[in-house]
């Protein structure tokens, strides 16, 4: 049942109901008995109510098996009417009645499953887009949900109306009732689908691809983006384009952000930019992108050679994170017209890799997004419950065993934080892939939410120290702005997102940026942070998954970050706590540093997490830290100098490379203008010589072909 996503128990029993309601209605059809029937049919459909709205998934999966809720409405009508006939009871005429009833109930069943499926499809148009105005397009409203949305509850009420008719024929001895029933299903579904007629006639109305992209045209004509963010990549991945969007928007040139997948502007974070998804390759490479001179890739994916085909920008490689994996230094790199990286070991990694990127196009631009991190200074005092922040990467692609501490150590690590002499509190942040692809590592991962569950369990039954009842009410509190921050911040994802709009309506209706908005969001966050961490007390360990508690927030509660091989590691540095790595590959302490710059200044693990005893010590005597020098150093060299600003250096970056596109189009048109007359020369000479003899069909009078075009 597991493979069906049954989550709870109460949905495993509706289920096992379900499916034998449907057997009872069976034999009961074949063998007469209605009332056996009836009461099957009616117990059958609370359960599947119940599982529409309890279990969502396995109503999914069930669809997918082609045991969907059509096909179960189609096999109960079929059985209600081999009842009708078994009983006797409607007589040749009612029988038929109801026979005709039921063709009409699933033909305007599939009628509006049609309608609903056409409409959908004429309303998704070309292109879809936030703040950029697409007004003139007439982009009508989309049907209200309660005429295309829950299509298996609206064939249970049908279903309802017929058993309840049914029930009433037993009863009574009246054969009207079940007609009636059924005339009442098939009616309420003919209402359904002559509601949603005029509905379909505005979405044939709906400008075509054609028509749509000229608009877009339009609007990148007048506004003349200079620089473009693009994007393509899986739901999962948003975060890696949402990193830059900060950045790209301060930018001094005027910026566009494309994106390939329709699903990514559903969790794009809040931006004033103008944002454009365009799914269709044919459709972006028809764009006026003639304006555009650079172009930002915050990841290597195959759709990229979509924009990189356009010789007039100036392509460059942003990545979205600083780490010794192996996807930092990937010979697509070299595809790039620039690589621009956060410090001098990025340009060193390219050079040891020989992979094809030249030094002279890699910039240092250092990390606009840490600018704002807090950095640990030398007085840095011990607090009572320091907080040690477990955040492993994923298992990658690949089963090498440098990937992830998580399968190997993750359990070991964690354990023995847990059970320290002197008490922590943990903090776990696995990558948002964790156990995407390796069933080992999804394993691991539940053993330690499991540990971490039964530690919370002990600590909240014997309580470490004390709270006062001002601390418990500031606690309280807090945990009522966390709430109240919750449902601010719920309005206005709505707000932005607009369950009751669709695609096509989102597009209408957000043509004009609202400034204030990212502003707005961005203090909701940092005010829900805040109550988040005071509401918690000080000893509880927390699992910490999903968009909420951000990483970096994460990094003002960690006094120590426990990691892997990633950019969390890098970016932890620039706090300049202490941390540790995990070397699971077993390379060695001097061979695992000589490998990985992130690990110059790095406590180091084994898989048995055994240093852990001794690494809690810096936490409370900060004099046994003498890494930190090193970790000045490190910073430095991995993140560049903390003068001038990541922002400016990326803006600096931004306008030279603009200037440096406007000089190649420059030169282009001059070397365009120059072939032009010498072109035409050739043309003129050739054309003459066609006119002397013996230089017919394209040859010369000895013989020779004239290759002259």
């Amino acid at each position: 049942m597991n493979r069906l996503g049954i989550k709870s128990p109460l949905g495993l029993a509706a289920f096992a109901v379900m499916a034998g309601c449907l057997v009872t209605m069976a034999v009961a059809a074949i063998t007469g008995a209605g009332g056996v029937f009836a009461a099957a049919g009616l117990a059958g459909f609370g359960c599947d109510l119940l599982l529409h709205r309890t279990e969502p998934g396995l109503m999914s999966r069930l669809g997918r098996l082609h045991v969907g809720e059509t096909l179960r409405f189609e096999l109960r009508c079929v059985l209600l009417l081999l009842l009708l006939g078994r009983l006797h009871v409607t007589g040749p005429i009612g029988l038929a009645a109801a026979m005709t009833l039921v063709l009409c109930l699933l033909a305007g069943q599939a009628l509006h499953a049609a309608i609903r499926t056409l409409i959908r499809r004429r309303r998704g148009l070309a292109v879809a887009t936030r703040n950029i105005d697409l007004r003139r397009l007439g982009i009508s409203d989309r049907p209200p949900r309660r005429l295309t949305e829950w299509p298996g509850q609206r064939m249970l009420a049908y279903e309802l109306s017929a058993l309840l008719g049914l029930t009433a024929s037993l009863v009574t001895g009246d054969a009207r009732w079940v007609v009636a029933g059924l005339a009442l299903g098939a009616g309420s579904c003919l209402v359904t689908v002559l509601a949603l007629v005029p509905y379909l006639v505005q979405a044939i109305r709906l400008p075509g691809p054609a028509r749509v992209l000229a608009e877009v045209d339009a609007w990148l004509i007048r506004h003349r983006p200079e620089t473009v963010l693009y994007f393509s990549g899986a739901r999962d991945s948003a975060y890696q384009v949402t990193m830059w969007l900060k950045a790209v928007a301060a930018l001094r040139s005027p910026s566009l952000v494309i994106l390939r997948e329709r699903q990514l502007l559903e969790v794009l974070g809040p931006t004033a930019l103008p944002v454009l998804c365009v799914p269709s390759a044919v459709h972006l490479m028809n764009l006026d992108l003639s304006s555009v001179r650079v172009a930002l890739y915050p990841a290597n994916v195959g759709k990229n050679i979509h924009l990189l085909r356009v010789p007039t920008m100036q392509h460059v490689f942003l990545g979205h994170g600083d780490s010794d994996k192996i996807a930092n230094v990937n010979p697509y790199s070299k595809v790039y017209d620039q690589v621009w990286v956060a410090g001098e070991a990025g340009r060193q990694r390219y050079a040891e890799a020989a992979v094809g990127v030249e030094d002279a196009h890699i910039v240092e631009i250092g990390r606009p997004q840490l600018d704002g991190v807090r950095v640990a200074g030398c007085d840095h005092a011990p607090v009572p419950f320091p907080t040690v922040l477990y955040a492993p990467t994923w298992e990658g692609w690949t089963d090498e065993p440098g990937n992830t501490s998580l399968t190997l150590a993750g359990e070991h690590i964690v354990r023995r934080l847990l059970e320290s002499e002197r008490p922590v509190r943990v903090l776990y942040k696995p990558h948002p892939f964790t156990g995407r692809r390796s069933p080992e590592a999804r394993a691991a991962h539940q053993r330690i939410v499991a540990l971490i569950g039964a530690a919370n369990e002990r600590r909240t039954a014997d309580p470490i120290g004390e709270e006062t009842e001002d601390e418990r009410a500031l606690r309280a509190e807090a945990a009522r702005c966390r709430a109240e921050l919750t449902k601010r911040i719920a309005a206005l994802d709505a707000r932005l997102r607009r369950d009751h709009a669709d695609e096509a309506m989102l597009t209408r209706d957000s043509a004009e940026p609202d400034p204030a908005l990212p502003a707005e969001a961005d203090a909701l966050h940092e005010q829900w942070h805040q109550a988040h961490w005071a509401a918690a007390p000080p000893w509880l360990h927390q699992v910490v998954e999903g968009a909420a508690p951000a990483l970096y927030p994460c990094f003002d509660q960690a006094d120590l970050l426990i990691g892997d091989i990633s950019c969390v590691v890098s970016d932890f540095i620039a706090t300049l706590k202490p941390y540790a790595l995990t070397d699971t590959a077993g390379l060695g302490e001097e061979e695992f540093r000589r490998q990985n710059t992130a690990a110059r200044a790095a406590y180091l693990l084994d898989t048995e997490a055994v240093g852990v005893d001794h690494l809690l010590q810096l936490l409370f005597d900060p004099a046994r830290d003498e890494l930190r020098p090193a970790r000045h150093e490190l910073r430095e060299f991995l993140l560049g100098p903390a003068t001038p600003p990541s922002i400016q250096r990326f803006n600096d970056a931004v306008d030279a490379l603009v200037a440096k596109g406007e000089a190649v189009i420059r030169l282009r048109e001059l070397h365009t203008r120059e072939l032009h007359p010498i072109r035409e020369g050739a043309l003129d000479e050739h054309q003459g010589q066609r006119g002397r003899p013996g230089a017919s069909h394209g040859e010369d009078g000895h013989g020779r072909v004239d290759l002259v075009p």
